[in-house]
This record gives structure tokens, sequence and C-alpha cells, in this order.
């Protein structure tokens, strides 16, 4: 973050001071309501995410995010504070990252209800809801669960035409994609999921080849049907796959199977442990 500093004025006039302080008031007060909505949670991110695995994925500090829990809430109150007539002028990007962000943010919420005595996200659902159905988000006018971010203003209608959100909202979960270590930016949207799918890909703990068969994260069996959706010329989860045979280290032969659809593909088992800091 930068700080904005202003030139120095040396007149001894304070007709030239006054002048001065218009000025650099004219100049700089823009871009300081214009202080990005996200630099809360990009600090806190910064301070509590923690690389793991070779950078394929993340550990949360939920230790440190309990210790600042009030500056967790200060920004998810920002957040409430947005109404859909603002939301619905942004560009589709500073939607995505708005809402992405809000889904991280309140997730890491709903674990701090209840940590340290959580193992695992799902121990804080019932048995006739689960924790992502669990209204309790106030978000754009409206309550909404954790569900109805992701699946209805992220997923739904395939507004967004973007099956990379996958590998950016996150569950809590040692099986999720990593959680980024900043906050999701209009500007840099494309790169941050770009990025994202990518680390997920080249992680070996979910995705590999092995006596020629595919293992592959239950992400892409559970949400198949969003890999099925036109995107890059992809439309099948296999040929989405193909836009990243580097990060699968794919042979040529591989990826020629792949492609004609002769490779297995075995989905692995999702590993919903707490994605905990290990003490």
């Amino acid at each position: 973050m930068h700080t904005l500093r202003g030139p120095t004025v040396t007149t001894s006039r304070v007709k030239g001071y006054a002048i001065a302080s218009i000025i650099l008031h004219a100049i700089f007060t823009p871009l300081v309501e214009a202080k990005t909505l996200h630099e809360s949670w990009n600090t806190l991110l910064a301070e509590h995410v923690i690389p793991i695995n070779q950078g394929h994925s993340t550990a949360v500090d939920y230790t440190g995010f309990l210790a600042q829990r009030s500056q967790l809430k200060a920004y998810l109150n920002e957040l409430e504070q947005i109404s859909l007539s603002d939301f619905s002028q942004w560009s589709d990007a500073k939607q995505l990252a708005f809402l992405i962000n809000a889904y991280n943010a309140w997730t890491v919420e709903l674990i701090l209800t209840e940590y340290p005595d959580v193992k695992s996200i799902r121990d804080l659902g019932s048995f006739f809801r689960s924790p992502w159905e669990r209204s309790f988000i106030t978000l754009l006018g409206h309550t909404y669960s954790l569900d109805d971010i992701e699946h209805e203003l992220i997923r739904g209608g395939n507004k967004y035409k973007e099956p990379r959100i996958h590998f950016a909202v996150n569950c809590a979960s040692i099986g999720c994609p990593a959680l980024r270590e900043e906050a999701y930016d209009a500007d840099q949207l494309d790169t941050q999921l770009e990025q994202q799918t990518q680390r997920f890909l080249s992680d070996k703990s979910r995705n590999y080849v092995q006596d020629k068969q595919l293992y592959l994260s239950s992400i892409f069996k559970w949400y198949k049907g969003d890999f099925e959706k036109e995107f890059r010329g992809a439309n099948s989860v296999e040929s989405f796959l193909l836009l990243y045979p580097e990060s699968l280290d794919l042979t040529a032969e591989q990826r020629a199977k792949l492609k004609n659809k002769k490779m297995t593909i075995t989905y692995s088992d999702y590993n919903w442990q707490l994605n905990d800091v290990k003490k």
C-alpha cells in the first residue's frame, strides 16, 4: 500500500498555503475516497494465510484471525453497506471479486464462531442443515447463506462464465484450493484466477497421473457442468484440463488420450479437515 504525499509547500505567504491546500485537496481527495473496499481483508490475508506444500496450497492461522476478529467484522460490515443498486452498476470483474472475497471472508468468520473447538467446517452444521445452508450473511440488502452466494450469486445463470471460480472460493478445508494470500481485485482478477487454477492443478496431492489414470479432485465431479460450459474453446472437463497441460505435467501421449477421452479419470476423496496452521 502506498502512502499519498503531496509536494512540499515552500512559500511563506498565507495566501500561497491556502491555494496549495486547495489544490492538494482537489487532487488527492478522490484517490483517498477510492481506497479499495477490500484493503483491510487484503491485510488480514497477508498476515494470516501461509503458503505450504511448496506453495501449491495454504494454511490459515485462525488463532491470528481470532485475535483480529474485530477487524474482520469491520470489513464484513463494509461489505454489508454496499447496496444492490451500486453493485449492479459495477463491472462483472468488480462484482465477481466482491462476491469471492465476501464468500471467503464469511467462511473465515463462520469458523471463528466456534474456533478452536472445530476440526472441520462440517462440524458447524446440524443433522438437518449443512453449514453452507445457514442463512447468516447480510449482503446486497438480503440475507444469504454461503450456498446462496456461491450457487446463486456467483454461479447462477452462468452470468460470469467463469469456471475458474472453483479455485478461488475456499471452504476452509484441506481438500479445497488454496485460500489466496491476498484479496481479489477487479483489475487483477483474470491474472489471479489463472494463477489459482495453475496452482491447484499442479498440486500433486490432488491432481496427478498414475498407472495411466488421471486422478482429480472431486471438484471436477461435483461441478462438472460448469466445465462443460464454453470457456476459451473448452466445453468439458477434459478440454478444460488441456488448457493447462503443463500444470498437470501431461506428456504428449497423455494429452492425446485426454483429448480423445481415452484416459480414465478417477476422482479422489475430499479432505474436509480444517485448513488450520499446524501447531
